[in-house]
């Protein structure tokens, strides 16, 4: 019983198992989705989502439907949430809705949708149908979309917040010469979130809307990370640069998700995609390390080199 071989031995399978374990806790850790604060609410949400602008805009045959289905299958599976959408987008709105519903994934979603209309009648008409397209009694974020008539419509939001049909309320816009009426709004206005655009090409977000929307609490959606698909024209055929790895990135995709989610004011990037093969590899740029400021420098220069 008291043989130091054995005791020796037996310290060293210990060690051995430990270090498995370690080896084991430390890989899931690595896999873990990455998950930012809501300032307003203090809620966690995942740091990768999708966007629906396009993409989602298809009939409604089962033929039509199946790649989106094969979309919210993955978003789900890997524990991601948001799906931003809205009425502009044609048929997106219910596509959402149906393709949910027929997931059972309703209760697992973060719905994002946005008010996109002129007068008060009308912004009650258009987001009454929003529930009943996206078939939920309560969305969790209405923005408005393009700041069309940004003052009515945000009244009636912030109404039905209080009145807990909606849980949170933004503003939203694609384009940096609007830069100016976002931040108008965000510094005289109590909202949740602001969506803009931002990216490794268009980085104009850095300057003020970022910094500010920190300083006021306000949860930022990023839209457009990759310009429509543009920004990848600039590094097709392209190899990886050996840095990637360093960073756990396996395409370009994941470095420049990654770019936008390096800067801390940045909740949750949003890109649209109807592949499902594409919304695998978003969602893994929500796991691993995040560039620093030498490796975000990087990033810019890999795609401005072209």
């Amino acid at each position: 019983m008291n043989d130091p071989r054995r005791r020796t031995l037996l310290k060293a399978m210990l060690a051995a198992a430990g270090w498995a374990v370690a080896r084991r806790v430390a890989a899931s850790e690595e896999r873990r989705m990455l998950t930012r604060k809501i300032p307003s609410s203090g809620e966690a949400l995942p740091a990768v989502g999708v966007g629906t602008s396009g993409a989602f805009e298809v009939g409604a045959s089962d033929a039509e439907r199946a790649p989106i289905v094969e979309v919210m299958e993955a978003l789900v599976a890997a524990g991601a949430s948001v799906v931003d959408t809205s009425p502009m987008y044609g048929t997106a709105e219910g596509v959402v809705g149906d393709v949910a519903a027929k997931l059972s994934a309703t209760g697992k979603l973060f719905l994002a949708t946005k008010v996109w209309t002129t007068g008060r009648a009308e912004g009650i008409r258009q987001m009454e149908q929003s529930f009943e397209r996206l078939k939920t009694k309560r969305i969790d974020l209405m923005q408005v979309h393009n700041l069309v008539d940004w003052r009515t419509q945000l009244s009636t939001v912030r109404a039905w917040k209080t009145e807990g049909r909606i849980r949170y309320a933004g503003i939203t816009h694609y384009r940096v010469d609007a830069y100016r009426d976002l931040e108008a709004v965000m510094k005289d206005e109590p909202i949740d979130f602001v969506q803009l655009n931002y990216s490794a090409l268009t980085r104009d977000a850095e300057k003020r809307l970022l910094p500010l929307a920190a300083d006021r609490g306000i949860a930022v959606l990023v839209n457009r990370p990759f310009e429509d698909g543009a920004i990848f024209s600039r590094v097709r055929g392209r190899a990886l640069p050996p840095w990637a790895a360093e960073i756990g990135c396996e395409s370009w995709a994941q470095i420049l998700l990654k770019y936008v989610l390096a800067h801390p004011a940045v909740t949750c990037v949003i890109p649209a995609t109807a592949k499902a093969a594409h919304m695998r590899d978003d969602l893994a740029a929500a796991s691993g390390p995040l560039p620093d400021a030498a490796f975000r420098a990087k990033i810019v220069e890999a795609v401005e080199a072209s």
